[in-house]
């Protein structure tokens, strides 16, 4: 049994063996006793609060302690997977543009980068991974770098014109930022 378990044990006997004499010198009811045998009573009674408000913030600090555990474990796994796929993008980036530029190849070669496209997608799905950055959205200085920008009549002032390379995030964190052009 640990010094914690036998603590509250010697406490209750303590507190039991006042109440006994308090009951013993019971028949000595001079002012001096009785005072005396509160006073032992109410300093037991302030041990035992200051006992219980101890374990009180012991059991707080345990809850914060957890919760912040698991905030860390999610970030790390986050920071994990935003680390890995960053190190992926290079490589969706060149399928997208494998897609573009294969407007006149033979039909078997475009469904072969179709597929490894979907295929990519898919894992990124999983992971929670989604791509920002399309023509037409309204432009983020959070989300988007701007390299350039146009004038356009055709596209509404501070909206996307064009976009050179897409943003991705995993949940609220940023990946990469998307790399676009702008209408003034």
């Amino acid at each position: 049994m640990s010094n914690k378990d036998t603590e509250p044990q010697q406490e209750e006997q303590t507190v039991e063996d006042t109440v006994e004499a308090v009951e013993e010198t019971a028949e000595d009811t001079t002012p001096e006793a009785v005072s005396e045998e509160a006073a032992k009573i109410a300093d037991l009674e302030n041990q035992l609060g200051a006992e219980k408000e101890k374990l009180l913030r012991t059991a707080a600090e345990y809850a914060n302690f957890r919760s912040r555990t698991e905030r860390e474990k999610t970030a790390i796994y986050s920071n994990a997977v935003s680390d890995t796929v960053s190190e992926i993008l290079p490589i969706a980036d060149s399928i997208d543009r494998a897609l573009q530029a294969s407007a006149n190849a033979p039909e078997e070669f475009r469904k072969g980068l179709e597929m490894i496209s979907n295929q990519l997608a898919k894992s990124f799905e999983k992971l929670n991974i989604t791509s920002f950055g399309e023509v037409g959205e309204e432009f983020n200085p959070e989300l988007h770098n701007a390299i350039s920008s146009i004038d356009s009549d055709e596209l509404e002032s501070d909206t996307i014109a064009l976009v050179y390379q897409k943003g991705y995030k995993v949940g609220d964190k940023i990946i990469r930022h998307s790399m676009v052009q702008t209408v003034n």
